[in-house]
């Protein structure tokens, strides 16, 4: 992540404490919060989303779970490998993300994934140097 709620850069002296799974919002795409894993064992984070359509320099699609489509610009493209091993070239976005009081703009990959307990996924490039993430919390900072 790249600032803290103060706006400082680089990395937080005091990390915030949170559980595997919180609320996060994406105020620039979503209209309400969603539930998402704090995911340590991934490097990415990742958004479950259909209808993902790439045009020019733009990527549309409809995140799981919301009623209308959202967009943003096409930041890259790059190959994921799941958990499963499966390998899938996915389109990257940046966009603000909200976690608690702390805002910051991420890259967060689409993914058309069926089968995704948590909507979205908070990787370890996102919460690195900001975040300590507790294995046996849960929604720490409540509900946006």
């Amino acid at each position: 992540m790249s600032e803290n709620s103060t706006g400082s850069p680089g990395g937080d002296p005091n990390p915030v404490r949170v559980g595997w799974r919180e609320w996060v919002s994406l105020p620039d795409l979503l209209g309400k919060p969603v539930r998402a894993k704090m995911d340590t064992g991934a490097r990415s984070s990742a958004l479950a989303a259909t209808h993902i359509r790439m045009r020019n320099d733009e990527v549309r699609f409809r995140a799981v779970g919301q009623t209308r489509e959202s967009h943003a610009p096409l930041f890259d493209e790059r190959w994921i490998t799941d958990a499963g091993g499966h390998r899938e070239l996915r389109p990257v976005i940046r966009t603000r993300l909200l976690v608690g009081e702390y805002t910051a703009d991420v890259e967060i990959t689409l993914t058309a994934r069926r089968g995704l307990r948590y909507r979205m996924l908070v990787g370890r490039s996102a919460l690195a140097g900001h975040f300590v993430v507790d294995p046996q919390a849960s929604y720490l900072l409540g509900r946006p």
